[in-house]
């Protein structure tokens, strides 16, 4: 009988071959927030996060995307969370696009193994056209002292009758500096088929006593070529009870 360290290290390593083997054709940046690989039991949650994209390069122009969610803790490893999607772009008012839902699976205990590991699901569908994107995607984190580093491996497919059934794959990194639970700097990396960029991040949180939390977000990722927006500013508002 194989043991069960050996299993687990056998199918994160299986998972990341075949995410990083993928193909990668579809179009778009996926810069987003970066997923963490925890589930806090009986929690529930408000959360609204925004990107600006800021585009003077191979197709100017200024992109404002914002999701508003709520989210609940199903079970002692599962969340799960749906939202609204809006976005605004220069030649058009801000309007909502699209509807997402997204499930949260945490597979370890924290320090159980050499890296915590989780797994993401999630499908988004637009409401004015027929476009569908799903994607899944393998969740890492791993602390060293203060530091903590966190991977997030996607495949992502699109299907529906405004788009070319496509397939990508995508990696988000995070290297995290815990300083105090109310600031916590960061560096963020992105690479997907049309997105490559690096930049500055800071986290905090303010407890309120009760299991309430609010928890914050701001980051500023700089595009690495021609496909990527010039800048990108993501923001990340969450309350937690």
């Amino acid at each position: 009988m194989i043991p069960p360290a050996r299993l687990y290290y056998l199918a994160l390593f299986a998972t990341l071959l075949i995410t990083l083997s993928c193909p990668a054709m579809s179009n778009g940046s996926r810069i987003d927030k970066l997923y963490h690989p925890y589930v806090q039991p009986l929690e529930h949650e408000f959360e609204f996060r925004a990107l600006g994209e800021e585009n003077a390069s191979v197709a100017p122009g200024d992109r404002t995307k914002a999701r508003l969610g709520y989210g609940q803790a199903i079970s002692d490893n599962g969340f799960a969370e749906a939202y609204l999607i809006g976005e605004k772009n220069d030649d058009r008012d801000f309007h909502i696009q699209s509807f997402e839902a997204e499930g949260l699976w945490q597979l370890t205990e924290q320090g159980e193994y050499f890296a915590d590991a989780g797994l993401l699901f999630d499908v988004e569908s637009k409401f004015d056209g027929d476009l569908t994107e799903f994607s899944s995607a393998l969740l890492l984190e791993k602390e060293w002292g203060r530091w903590s580093g966190t991977a997030n491996f996607f495949g992502i497919y699109e299907f529906g009758k405004d788009v070319n059934d496509e397939f990508e794959t995508a990696l988000n990194l995070q290297g995290r500096y815990r300083y105090s639970m109310h600031f916590e700097p960061a560096i963020e990396f992105y690479k997907a088929q049309n997105t490559f960029g690096i930049g500055p991040a800071f986290l905090g949180s303010y407890p309120f006593g009760n299991a309430r939390k609010l928890r914050w977000e701001a980051g500023l990722v700089l595009g690495l070529d021609n496909d990527t927006p010039d800048r990108t500013i993501r923001t990340l508002i969450e309350y937690e009870f």
